[in-house]
């Protein structure tokens, strides 16, 4: 842990809801944490394809570790073809919040995860329940569940009135990726 910037009580963050916004909200938080000298995993669920670019990012600075063990498209892969990778995923996921090696734990898309039946809310539960106490903890993705939203001690909802994609525009590199 830095002594810039002790930590002593890691909190869990949520950042759910149907708009853009969560990742980027969670590389922004990462960021800030190594900027106080903090150690931060990302670790991607329900995510692959090529690179975006905070993948790129980190590969040219190497300001923190990002991890997506899932090399397929996960928009066009099956439950059944990412399970495998989930469950790899979620056992990095409960190793880096419980041995101290890190000071911030993004699970970014680990909602999706749930919200596709690819990992249960108990099990959620019981990653949080493990964490150590001075790790903060995000997790991002659609369609938190109550039980995930009333353990969280800070939820963020994102809610879209209005995006790009309703005029035709289609996702774009540095933007939306």
């Amino acid at each position: 842990m830095s002594e810039q910037c002790p930590r002593r009580n890691g909190l869990v963050q949520v950042y759910t809801g149907n708009g853009k916004g969560k990742t980027t909200a969670a590389l922004g938080l990462a960021m800030r944490m190594v900027g106080t000298g903090g150690r931060v995993i990302f670790i991607q669920f329900v995510k692959g394809g090529d690179p975006c670019g905070e993948h790129k990012f980190i590969e040219k600075y190497h300001p923190f570790e990002i991890v997506r063990l899932n090399k397929g498209d996960a928009l066009k892969q099956g439950i059944e073809e990412l399970r495998p990778t989930t469950k790899r995923t979620f056992a990095l996921a409960m190793e880096s919040v419980t041995k101290g090696d890190y000071d911030l734990v993004v699970l970014d898309e680990i909602l999706v995860a749930v919200a596709k039946g690819l990992l249960t809310p108990a099990q959620v539960l019981e990653l949080i329940a493990k964490k150590r106490p001075e790790v903060e903890l995000v997790l991002t993705g659609r369609g938190a569940t109550p039980e995930i939203i009333a353990r969280a001690d800070l939820v963020t909802e994102m809610k879209e009135i209005k995006h790009p994609s309703q005029k035709g525009i289609r996702a774009r590199p540095g933007i939306e990726y």
